[in-house]
């Protein structure tokens, strides 16, 4: 089945399933040759062993090291968990102090990218400013000289990782006011993560109900597991590479809509179900289509996804009627997948009620999915650090189903 990780459900028609429901495993070879059977994208496949957190889907549950992760969003701050990841602990208040105020110098941008950056969001207009985020953080390494992770040291690593965190809401803001034809605006060392997020992306202070609003849902994205672009990011740091080129294929798994592309799609779904007399013959006609239904359904969580939970009760502290249609639709929408799909456990995903939130705040549709990296460079940064300490290249097999060979070379 075909899923996101930020998460929409292929309710449609699939390839048939051998008994008991499961995907049928791929053959892959061990390193003496014998083979070795493993699902088809390698679901609940153990690659290595974290210390930085897991997903317990039977549960819906999931955590940052020994932490909660829905607690953290609750109850810290940006900087608290990103210093959590990097770090192995949370700070205290002299730590949370200083090691703000080291992030927040680190987020001005080196002056030979700054002028490249115009030229960039022309080049990436049409893609938006996650495309343009894959180059800018390509010359950010070059021009910051960050040298392949295999020739430094744990300290050189984390240094790079903590300019590029830094770094890229400076350089998502940025491409997409220039996209706009408006200039860029500078950070602020003074406001938080999330709240000079929100400055740079529309030039006003944001109110702080608001930006807490936004912190919350960028602490709750922060990692998750081994989702598509996080274990692409540990592949590539296997190689030995350097620390941006990791980041862009992360950013690049990221871009594609079965994993980060959900959270305005699922908005858009709101805008075209439209009117709440309209909810049920529309996902009745979607699910019986074989259509997906943005913003439902999970590959691992078996009950309610808890950032969706979590979200929700953002989404109602503001009210209004956004929220009040958002509501209504989850509730009919799992009432009818319950009724046509009887046995499967679908609920409303993270991206669901991240729309809605993002929607409230102001945010532009646009720069949804790019505030969702803004949130997980800090997880793929932290595991990229992790993979680093480990020299063993990543390197599976694949299982040959083509013409037999050898053959003879046909003669022209």
């Amino acid at each position: 089945m075909p899923i996101q990780e930020s998460e929409a459900v292929a309710q449609g028609p699939r390839a048939p399933l051998p008994a008991g429901g499961e995907q049928p495993p791929s053959r892959g070879r061990a390193g003496d040759g014998a083979p070795i059977e493993v699902p088809r994208g390698l679901a609940g496949v153990v690659v290595t062993d974290t210390a930085l957190g897991d997903v317990r889907g039977r549960e819906g549950f999931y955590h940052y090291r020994q932490y909660s992760a829905v607690e953290l969003a609750e109850s810290r701050t940006f900087e608290d968990v990103w210093h959590l990841m990097f770090y192995g602990e949370l700070p205290d208040a002299a730590r949370r102090a200083a090691f703000t105020a080291q992030t927040a110098a680190l987020r001005r941008l080196p002056e030979a990218l700054r002028a490249a950056l115009p030229g960039i969001a022309r080049a990436s207009g049409p893609s938006g400013p996650l495309a343009g985020l894959r180059t800018a953080l390509s010359l950010l390494g070059a021009t910051t000289g960050f040298r392949p992770l295999y020739d430094i040291d744990t300290e050189r690593r984390r240094s790079d990782a903590l300019a590029a965190c830094a770094a890229v809401p400076t350089l998502l803001t940025a491409l997409h006011r220039l996209g706009e034809g408006l200039e860029p605006v500078e950070p602020r060392d003074d406001l938080p993560y999330a709240a000079n997020y929100l400055y740079m992306l529309s030039g006003t202070e944001p109110e702080p109900e608001r930006a807490r609003a936004i912190e919350r849902y960028l602490i709750s994205t922060v990692d998750h597991g081994f989702n598509a672009s996080t274990f692409t990011a540990r592949v590539i740091t296997s190689t030995g590479a350097d620390l941006a080129a990791c980041l862009v294929g992360a950013v690049g798994a990221l871009s594609g809509p079965l994993h980060g592309g959900a959270p305005s799609r699922a908005l858009d779904t709101l805008d075209a179900i439209g009117t709440p007399d309209r909810i049920d013959a529309w996902i009745r006609e979607r699910v019986r289509a074989g259509e997906r239904i943005m913003g439902f359904g999970h590959p691992v969580y078996r009950t309610e996804d808890p950032r969706s939970r979590m979200l929700r009760g953002v989404a109602r502290s503001f009210g209004g009627p956004l929220v009040d249609f958002a509501v209504q639709v989850e509730g009919r929408v799992e009432a009818i997948l319950a009724e046509l799909k009887p046995g499967r456990e679908l609920h409303t995903n993270v991206e669901f009620y991240a729309g809605v939130v993002m929607e409230l705040c102001g945010l532009p549709r646009a720069m949804f999915t790019p505030t969702f990296a803004a949130a997980r460079v800090v997880g793929w940064s932290a595991n990229i650090l992790e993979q680093a300490e480990d020299s063993k290249i990543i390197r599976p097999a694949a299982r040959y189903v083509g013409p037999p060979p050898p053959q003879p070379v046909p003669t022209v």
